[in-house]
């Protein structure tokens, strides 16, 4: 029976230790059912310990995980989840090879190659589906895998580094499947080092580093982590522009045309730049072009993980 919770996935105070090894440590947070929630983190942050864990593959050693109103091992039928290691069977063609993972989901071979056929059509493969995956190329064989982790209609999608290794093409639609996956009601997890995705697609966002969950939140709560910066040009000197409202740090971008110089001016976390753009034209000073820049999820990576690497 399905649950009606509103949360697809919850994870509460959930660690998983290998020997003496914490990958993951007091883990909780929700995903809404619907929505599409982006699980960031740099490289060993603890993201694949914690989707085995989410997919019943590797209990955790303390908290309690619910998966679609039960354990993740119990509902893998409804489960999609498309591994950042990719694997189909070389010699396989493609509708043969979607066909055979809906049958690992109990999913009639006749309804599965109606559904194959229609979404290797619909992602531009139809020429393709009696090939060989072999003689596809990346970006090729990475749609075929997607769509066998989405031929068995699942309620939750998790996609683990989903846009690795595609052009810029074919990462426009994977955003765009994964927008429509949204709309159809099925809720999306996906882990990503590329910021621009999730700024794009996510709604709300959870940040891990070193195991520990560092935030959880929607993109403008995250943002706010950040400071904003105003580049200001004209012929003013440091000593000016430090002294405007609000600025905590002032950055030489170099002399501009015509004997102008170029500031590149932070403000605290929280702060807006309008206060110091306002003392600049009230005071007189020489302002001949300024640019506001609000922060980017990057930016707030940067802060919220504590400067680690992507």
């Amino acid at each position: 029976m399905t649950s009606h919770s509103e949360f697809a996935l919850s994870l509460e105070g959930v660690s998983k230790t290998y020997g003496d090894f914490t990958a993951v440590r007091d883990l909780s947070f929700q995903v809404a059912r619907g929505s599409i929630c982006g699980f960031l983190g740099p490289n060993g942050a603890g993201k694949t310990s914690s989707v085995r864990m989410m997919l019943g593959l590797s209990a955790p050693s303390a908290g309690k995980i619910t998966v679609l109103g039960g354990e993740g091992g119990k509902v893998l039928d409804r489960i999609g989840f498309l591994p950042e290691e990719r694997g189909l069977y070389r010699k396989m063609t493609p509708v043969d090879m979607i066909v055979f993972l809906a049958g690992l989901k109990r999913v009639k071979a006749s309804v599965a190659r109606k559904r194959a056929i229609a979404m290797l059509e619909a992602q531009g493969l139809g020429e393709f589906m009696n090939k060989p995956i072999k003689s596809l190329s990346k970006g090729m064989s990475q749609k075929v895998q997607l769509i066998g982790c989405l031929v068995h209609e699942p309620e939750l999608v998790i996609l683990d580094e989903p846009f690795s290794g595609l052009d810029p093409v074919n990462q426009q639609g994977l955003e765009d499947v994964i927008r429509d996956l949204a709309r159809r009601g099925a809720t999306v997890l996906f882990s990503t080092h590329v910021m621009q995705h999730a700024e794009r697609l996510c709604e709300n966002v959870v940040m891990l580093t070193k195991g520990r969950k560092v935030f959880e939140g929607t993109l403008k709560q995250a943002r706010a982590a950040a400071p904003r910066y105003l580049e200001l040009e004209g012929a003013v000197s440091r000593e000016q522009v430090a002294a405007l409202p609000g600025v905590a740090e002032v950055v030489d971008g170099g002399v501009a045309d015509e004997g102008a110089h170029l500031w590149r001016l932070k403000f605290a976390t929280g702060l807006s730049p309008n206060a110091a753009l306002k003392a600049a034209f009230l005071t007189g000073l020489d302002v001949r072009r300024f640019e506001a820049h609000e922060p980017t999820l990057h930016d707030a990576f940067i802060v919220l993980t504590g400067g680690e690497a992507q």
